[in-house]
Formats: C-alpha cells, sequence, structure tokens
C-alpha cells in the first residue's frame, strides 16, 4: 500500500460516535514521522488481488504532482458524514482532479447503523471496478432512501449500475463478502490510532479540529486545511 495514512492520536466529539463497547479516550501524542505511520498503518492489511484493486481504487489525484495526502474516515450512513459530503465534498475532489492532493477514503462502518457495512461492501466492490468515486456520492446522496431499509440490497444494485459497474462481477465480489476483510482492516487501524468518530479527517497527518482541538466531523474546513497546508509547503 502507497498511500500515506498519517493518524495522530487525539480525543474526537463530534459526529457518528461508537456504539461498540465503552468510549475510551485516546491521549494526546505527537504526531508520528510519515514513514513509521504509514508502515504501521499497512501492517496486516488483505495482500489478495481484490483487496489490493479495490484499496487502489479508493484513492484520487495525482502520485506524481502531489504529495499531500488528505485522507476522509467514514461511515456511508452515518448522517453527519452525508451532512459533510453534501456540503463541502466537492471542492476537495477539485483539489484531487487538478493534482493538487492525493485523496482517499477510510471505511469506518459503526455498529449503531446496520446498513453501513453492506454499504462500504457495495463501495469497495465498485472500486474494484475503478468506479469507487461514483458509487461513493451516490451512497451519500441517496443516504435517506436506503438506510432505513430492512433490506437496502435491491437499491444498492440500482445504484451500482448507475454508476457504469459491471454488475455480474459487482454482485459476485458482494455476495462473496471479498471486501469486507479490507474493511474491517480499515477500521481497526482507525480505532487503533484512536478515532472514535465519523466523519473524520486527516490533511497531511494533521487532523483538521475544532477549537477544542477534537475532530471538527460534519464541520470540518477541510479545504481551508489544504490550502494552508499548500502554502505552507508542508
Amino acid at each position: 500500500m502507497t498511500r500515506t495514512l498519517l493518524l495522530s492520536l487525539a480525543v474526537l466529539i463530534a459526529g457518528c460516535s461508537q456504539s461498540d463497547g465503552a468510549q475510551r479516550k485516546a491521549p494526546k501524542t505527537p504526531e508520528a514521522p510519515a514513514a513509521a505511520t504509514a508502515a504501521a498503518m499497512a501492517t496486516g492489511l488483505p495482500q489478495d488481488p481484490i483487496s489490493q484493486k479495490a484499496d487502489a481504487g479508493r484513492i484520487t489525484g495525482s502520485d506524481t504532482s502531489s504529495k499531500l495526502w488528505v485522507i476522509m474516515a467514514s461511515d456511508f450512513q452515518c448522517p453527519f458524514c452525508k451532512q459533510w459530503h453534501d456540503a463541502s465534498f466537492a471542492p476537495v475532489m477539485d483539489y484531487a482532479k487538478k493534482g493538487k492532493i492525493r485523496l482517499a477514503f477510510i471505511n469506518m462502518p459503526l455498529s449503531m447503523h446496520p446498513n453501513a457495512m453492506p454499504a462500504a461492501e457495495a463501495a469497495m466492490c465498485a472500486a474494484v471496478q475503478g468506479k469507487f468515486w461514483p458509487m461513493h456520492d451516490a451512497l451519500f446522496i441517496s443516504q435517506d432512501e436506503w438506510a432505513p431499509l430492512p433490506n437496502p440490497t435491491a437499491k444498492f444494485e440500482a445504484l451500482a449500475k448507475t454508476a457504469g459497474v459491471n454488475m455480474a462481477q459487482w454482485t459476485d465480489c458482494v455476495a462473496k463478502h471479498s471486501t469486507a476483510a479490507l474493511i474491517t482492516a480499515d477500521r481497526d487501524r482507525l480505532r487503533g490510532a484512536g478515532v472514535q468518530s465519523t466523519p473524520t479527517f486527516f490533511v497531511n497527518g494533521k487532523m483538521v479540529t475544532n477549537a477544542e482541538g477534537g475532530s471538527a466531523g460534519a464541520a470540518a474546513d477541510v479545504p481551508a486545511a489544504i490550502e494552508a497546508a499548500l502554502k505552507s509547503g508542508k
């Protein structure tokens, strides 16, 4: 895995919070060196061909013109994640399209959201075919439609078809839960880094925080953080 996932430990106070197990507060620590943190985040990720394709498919932006990474830790069923997506995602994606950043989505489906894991699998199976970002947008835009469904499969199938995937391959991927191990690995690493809520954002290794120093959640001004990082050259 080539992305630089610089996740600093912090107390997170905004967004959709963990419901599985007692809340835990992570101590504040200095940021880890880039190489050390990237290596730690990569350890143990599934290395099968499908996982590798899905992992690459949820990263966008130029790998030659930009070394500035933007990491989104998110849950497709989290209403705060949808709120941020609807208000702020488009300008962040524009930075990636212009080659100014590399953008990666890291899954953190919370147990309080019963359809979050199936949604993540739907998105990551689309990522296997290079269709992650159209599926990502479709899932957030239609969240109010599929989130309350006892079985969202038909809705996800319709979204995948619109996103342009090969439906036979996508259906097989979803039915076999071929990307579930990668999604679980995403969530475990975020938890290990102290992430307790979604959405959480990192720009070049620094968490986008609020005035109290915690995750800014749906209020995160990621474009402003990107501009600051670009101007500083760090």
